[in-house]
């Protein structure tokens, strides 16, 4: 049964449908497909897996004692993936492998960069992904061939994403800088660079809002932006508990209303166009909750979720349903409206 646009109450609704706790290492990444009900993890302990988010059903595990399973996300075939390497990278140069998950096979190398990847985006559109590496390079590549189709060299840890129609990507980097390019012409450089000012950490993920107004940005002090994403100004921040050796996700709903984080605490800051001043201060918790913030307005919060399972590391919102995935270490919860299993298609 199909769900109205999600509102306040909803949201609040949310809460653990599904648990699966076999993993045997850490969760490092996880990624939605765009148009299937399908989930797909990668871990420390050397897997990857493919899941039935309708069904809440684990479908195949596949391992990689290999080159191990780092960063992970959907190519536009359901069954395939695209994974980074975390081992043996000196000795295979081996950083990302194009892996069917129908019959377990690697279908291409992509080899390039020198250490580990720590970005992956896939091009809405084409065939197209990018990869982001702490060799302070972002390459471009092509699923249709092993050669790297083109290199951005910068400062730092460098964060990619493209916009949901495959247009434009933005690069962001340590001090704040984040550029956006042309998708069809990057060589000639960022068309427009923002610099989120005040922050001078690297940045370990940023996000387009599926109505491309908005940015998402996550930093290694844990602090997490909403930017304009016309003008790179800054609308709000939330300032989160440090934790040493942790990174951060934070979501937004498919509708582009709601901004989803976790471990929030100290405040919540509304910063309007120009002007500096403080509008709203809102005490959180260092506890591991995932709070939600409406953000079709003026930032609201209105939902504080107790995930169950300790700090969330991966958190994302599927694309066509209502419904989010968590992953605490070695623990990936499935999230839905209380009175709604399976979760039903938007």
């Amino acid at each position: 049964m199909a769900l109205p646009e999600l509102n306040d109450d909803i949201v609040r609704s949310m809460s653990v449908g599904a648990v699966f706790s076999d993993f045997g290492g850490k969760i490092n990444s996880l990624d939605f497909h765009r148009t299937a009900d399908l989930l797909v993890t990668a871990s420390d302990d050397d897997s990857v897996r493919l899941y039935d988010i309708a069904s809440a059903k684990l479908l195949k595990t596949t391992y990689h004692k290999k080159h191990g399973a780092d960063r992970i996300c959907f190519t536009h075939h359901p069954s395939s993936v695209i994974c980074s390497s975390k081992h043996n990278l000196d000795a295979h140069g081996e950083c990302l492998r194009y892996l069917s998950m129908y019959d377990n096979r690697c279908l291409r190398y992509f080899k390039g960069h020198k250490e580990r990847v720590v970005s992956l985006c896939m091009s809405p559109v084409n065939d197209g992904f990018m990869s982001g590496s702490l060799d302070h390079s972002v390459r471009m590549w092509d699923l249709r061939v092993n050669a790297c189709q083109g290199i951005l060299h910068l400062r730092g840890r460098p964060t990619v994403a493209y916009d949901q129609q495959g247009l434009v990507f933005a690069v962001a980097m340590e001090g704040g800088a984040i550029k956006l390019f042309d998708s069809r012409s990057y060589d000639k450089g960022p068309f427009d660079t923002f610099l989120v000012g005040g922050d001078t950490a690297e940045v370990c993920d940023i996000k387009f809002s599926n109505d491309g107004k908005s940015m998402l940005l996550t930093t290694t002090n844990n602090h997490v932006y909403l930017l304009d994403a016309y003008n790179g100004e800054k609308r709000s921040g939330f300032s989160m508990d440090s934790s040493p050796n942790a990174t951060m996700e934070a979501t937004f709903t498919p509708d582009g209303q709601y901004v989803l984080s976790e471990r929030h605490s100290g405040y919540f800051v509304c910063q309007i166009v120009t002007e500096v001043e403080c509008l709203n201060l809102l005490p959180g918790s260092g506890d591991g909750n995932i709070h939600a913030w409406n953000i079709s307005n003026e930032p609201n919060k209105v939902a504080c979720m107790d995930s169950y399972i300790g700090v969330p590391s991966c958190l994302k919102w599927a694309p066509r349903r209502v419904m989010f995935a968590a992953a605490a270490s070695s623990v990936l919860t499935f999230w839905i409206p209380n009175d709604a299993k399976p979760a039903p298609e938007t």
